[in-house]
C-alpha cells in the first residue's frame, strides 16, 4: 500500500509494518511465508555463527542457514532484515559479513538480548559499545541497525545516539513501551498532560534529532497501535505477538487497518505522521 511505504535507513520498503525477529521466523517455510504475504521487509531471528540450542530464545540453526535463505529471498526482490548475536567483537563482525555478503539489505544487531549483553556488555560504555560497532561496521557494507534493551541502560540516551551514528548506525530498535493508559487523540496527535518521553521510541526519537531512524517493537496488535507509534516517532513498526496469535497474515491485516486510519485522517503517506505528537495540558 503506497501509503504505508516508507525509506528505513535509506532502504525503500513497501510497508512500515514488518515481523520482529523471533517469531516464526527461523526456518525457510516461515520465512517464505512471511515474504508471500505481505509486501514489507522479512526479518529473520537473530544467529550466531555455528548456531545454537540454549537459550531458547535464541535456537538457530547457525549462519549458512540463514544467508543460503536470505540469497534466495534477495533473488526474488524480498527486502531482508537480518538479526545478529555473538559472544564475541569478532563473531557479531563474522556473522554480519557473512549475510552481507548474502545480499541482505539490513543486519541487525541484537544488543537487546541478556545472553548477548552478558558476554559482550555492550553498553558498559561509550568507548566499549564504539569499538564494537565499529568492528561490525568495518566488516560490512549494509544498512546497520542496534536493536536497545528495553530497560536498564545507564548511558544517556543523547550520547548513545550520538556514538551510534558516528559508528556507522543508521537505525535503532526501540521498546514501544506506552503506557496503557496513555490518553491519545490520534486525529490532532495530542496526548493529555506536560510534553515528556512517552517511550523509548519517543525518547531516542527525539535525541537523534533525525539522526537515526526509529523502529518500534512491542505492542503493535491493530493498526491503530502502529499508527500510535508512528506519531510518537517511530518509521517502521516491528509485530510479534499477534503473528504468534494469527501467523503471518497479521501484518497485512496491521498494514491495511493502518492505511484505513491514515486515509481517514487525510494522510497521504505515514511520513506525514511520524514524530509528530504533541501535548495539551
Amino acid at each position: 500500500m503506497e501509503r504505508t511505504a516508507i525509506n528505513l535507513g535509506g532502504v525503500e520498503l513497501g510497508s512500515s509494518v514488518m515481523n520482529a525477529s523471533g517469531p516464526r521466523s527461523a526456518e525457510r517455510g516461515e520465512l517464505y511465508e512471511l515474504s508471500a504475504v505481505h509486501t514489507g521487509p522479512v526479518v529473520f531471528k537473530s544467529c550466531n555463527m555455528a548456531g545454537l540450542e540454549e537459550p531458547e530464545n535464541l535456537r538457530n540453526r547457525g549462519i549458512e542457514h540463514f544467508a543460503a535463505i536470505a540469497r534466495e529471498l534477495r533473488s526474488r526482490g524480498k527486502i531482508v532484515v537480518a538479526s545478529v548475536v555473538g559472544t564475541s567483537d569478532g563473531e557479531l563482525a563474522g556473522v554480519a559479513r557473512t549475510l552481507d555478503e548474502a545480499g541482505v539489505n539490513i543486519i541487525e544487531l541484537n544488543l537487546a538480548d541478556d545472553y548477548v549483553q552478558r558476554a559482550l556488555a555492550p553498553f558498559a560504555s561509550i568507548e566499549r559499545l564504539g569499538s564494537l560497532l565499529e568492528a561490525v561496521r568495518g566488516a560490512t557494507r549494509a544498512v546497520l541497525a542496534v536493536k536497545m534493551p528495553p530497560a536498564g541502560l545507564s548511558l544517556e540516551p543523547r550520547a548513545l545516539a550520538h556514538r551510534m551514528k558516528s559508528a556507522g548506525v543508521g537505525i535503532l530498535v526501540c521498546a514501544n513501551d506506552l503506557p496503557k493508559d496513555l490518553d491519545i487523540d490520534i486525529r490532532s496527535a495530542t496526548v493529555t498532560g506536560e510534553p515528556r518521553a512517552l517511550s523509548q521510541v519517543h525518547r531516542f526519537y527525539r535525541e537523534a534529532a533525525g539522526a537515526l531512524d526509529i523502529v518500534a517493537v512491542g505492542g503493535v496488535n491493530r493498526g491503530r497501535d502502529a499508527y500510535v507509534a508512528h506519531l510518537t516517532g517511530a518509521k517502521a513498526v516491528q509485530v510479534g505477538s499477534a503473528i504468534i496469535k494469527e501467523g503471518a497474515g497479521a501484518l497485512g491485516r496491521i498494514d491495511r487497518e493502518l492505511d484505513t486510519l491514515l486515509a481517514e485522517n487525510g494522510k497521504r503517506s505515514v511520513s506525514e505522521i511520524i514524530g509528530t505528537v504533541g501535548f495539551s495540558g
